[in-house]
């Protein structure tokens, strides 16, 4: 048996709580629950999954008043999930992102500013927007979503694929763009020197037009894996919060606010704020060749 402590101001109120009614419950050790205080009783549910050791009530002191317990730790499961989403969205963007920013950089057709207008518009659309259109696009009644369906077994919409698939959709003008304006600073000259020589077009591009255009491609990769962290609108859209699934860091800020507990909020924030500076520093530093050796006079 053990005891939920609810304190609301200066009001303590204690339940007690048999292993019979856990079990009932499906919660386990270190869950966080909801609490409900009516007058002098206090009803516990399953609030969610995430591991709990130190929790603490907030609420107003009045019957029927629900009182949720909140972490005042970091979620380190939605850190994870967004730096796996995150890693995962750049790592694509890298292959697929490449392709377009060369067709983009050295294409001659008219009509390249149609192409270059649908990778831009994730940047002056609203997520919500944008969001709803991947979830209809991907719903099980689409053709891509009935596809997958019965290619996998299950829908794509709310889970780490299709969220996924949304992020790459969402990042891609922060990949494509950087890649192209580094393609376009490579010397013209040198690439038709290199197709003069008989070297074609494939191996010109990875043994001549990338390693002249790594700043480019480093600075579009960070800045996807970045942005990708700091999704909130796409991922509730198409991913909703699923623990371990679908709930990023900010879906989990978000949360922690609404719940009012500003310390998980605050650590959660400083943490992020903190490896998203750090990224950024290296890639400065490294772009700046800021470790290189100081010519002597």
């Amino acid at each position: 048996m053990a005891e939920v402590v609810v304190k609301v101001g200066n009001l303590e109120v204690v339940s007690a709580i048999t292993e019979g009614s856990v079990k009932s419950m499906g919660n386990k050790v270190g869950d966080a629950v909801t609490v409900a205080v009516k007058a002098t009783d206090v009803i516990v549910g399953k609030y969610s999954s995430v591991a709990c050791p130190s929790a603490v009530a907030s609420g107003r002191s009045r019957a029927g008043t629900t009182v949720s317990v909140v972490n005042e730790i970091m979620n380190w499961i939605a850190i994870w999930v967004t730096f796996k989403l995150a890693a995962s969205t750049a790592f694509v963007l890298m292959i697929v992102g490449l392709p377009i920013a060369y067709w983009v950089s050295f294409s001659r057709r008219r009509w390249k500013f149609l192409v270059e207008s649908v990778v831009a518009l994730p940047l002056v659309l609203p997520p919500t927007v944008l969001g709803f259109y991947i979830l209809v696009a991907i719903g099980p009644h689409s053709p891509l979503g009935r596809f997958y369906n019965e290619l996998i077994g299950h829908p794509l919409p709310f889970t780490f694929e299709g969220l996924l698939l949304a992020s790459i959709l969402y990042s891609l003008p922060f990949a494509v763009q950087p890649f192209a304006a580094a393609f376009e600073q490579v010397d013209r000259r040198l690439i038709e020197a290199s197709w003069t020589l008989g070297v074609s077009k494939l191996g010109t591009f990875f043994k001549l037009i990338v390693p002249l255009s790594k700043a480019g491609l480093l600075t579009g990769a960070v800045l996807s894996f970045a942005h990708t962290m700091g999704e909130f609108g796409v991922v509730l859209m198409v991913g909703g919060n699923l623990e371990g699934e679908t709930r990023t860091v900010s879906i989990d800020i978000y949360d922690e606010v609404q719940a009012l507990n500003y310390a998980g909020a605050a650590k959660t924030a400083l943490f992020l704020l903190v490896v998203s500076y750090a990224i950024l520093l290296l890639v400065y530093a490294v772009n700046r060749n800021v470790w290189a050796a100081w010519p002597r006079k």
